[in-house]
């Protein structure tokens, strides 16, 4: 696991919709001296990827906000001096430091920390699982797009297939929500319809090998979509993917 004091942090308050980071500990600890950051402000944890307070973590908390001694100061006599200039440098402002933090001024553009190259990337692969869910979900439901209008039931039992694409239309709109935590069931729909599909187009079609073969592009591009955050490999995945959901549909419409 990875340690407090090295881990880089996206904070936001419970009234914004958008988060600022990634902050380093320290650059934490800065903030909180300058009164920009409390105890109730959020932070995204990752490994139950949720939003939660700072003061709800105990070492964080301590890190950020210790305790302090009080001090007593002996007072002393003011004396004045006549070698202080003006003061010709204006205070940081809270944006300013949000941007030297991201990588957005001139002196820290080359500095600009990966995360946020990871967290584009994370997004593309979100629109990319979007985009196949739709594409599998069409081709496995216009083909009885009859019997879903007239809702026979007793006649849907004997078509899987409409409920598996009810299933990829169901993820693929709670991913347009935002719900990455839905990952999980996006990797056991891949596996699922890559061993049912596969099965089923292995006994029906007359020359199974290719129908198969876009299934697992469909399957493994799907998957992999939802974990890779690196641009070269989350390409690879999406192409192939994409590829194969436009196979699927191509199968499925067609025969």
């Amino acid at each position: 696991m990875q340690s407090m004091a090295t881990q880089e942090f996206y904070i936001r308050t419970a009234s914004e919709t958008e988060a600022h980071g990634p902050f380093t500990q320290e650059q934490l600890i800065s903030l909180a001296e300058a009164g920009k950051v409390d105890p109730q402000t959020l932070y995204y944890e990752a490994n139950t990827e949720q939003w939660i307070t700072i003061g709800s973590n105990v070492e964080l908390r301590t890190a950020i906000f210790p305790e302090k001694k009080r001090l007593t100061i002996k007072p002393k006599d003011r004396i004045a001096t006549l070698n202080t200039g003006p003061d010709t440098h204006p205070p940081i402002t809270v944006d300013e430091m949000l941007a030297a933090a991201e990588g957005r001024t001139a002196d820290t553009a080359d500095k600009r920390d990966k995360t946020i190259a990871y967290e584009r990337a994370a997004r593309l692969g979100r629109y990319a699982c979007i985009a196949m869910l739709l594409l599998t979900a069409a081709s496995l439901l216009l083909p009885s797009i009859d019997l879903l209008v007239a809702f026979d039931t007793a006649k849907l039992v004997g078509h899987p297939y409409v409920y598996l694409g009810i299933l990829d239309l169901g993820l693929a709109l709670m991913l347009m929500l935002g719900a990455v935590a839905w990952y999980p069931f996006i990797r056991f729909r891949a596996a699922l319809g890559l061993g049912f599909l596969g099965v089923m187009f292995w006994m029906q079609m007359p020359t199974p090998v290719i129908p198969v073969l876009v299934v697992a592009a469909s399957s493994a591009g799907l998957y992999l979509s939802t974990i890779f955050v690196s641009y070269l490999p989350l390409a690879i995945s999406v192409g192939v993917g994409l590829a194969g959901s436009l196979g699927f549909a191509y199968y499925m419409l067609t025969n």
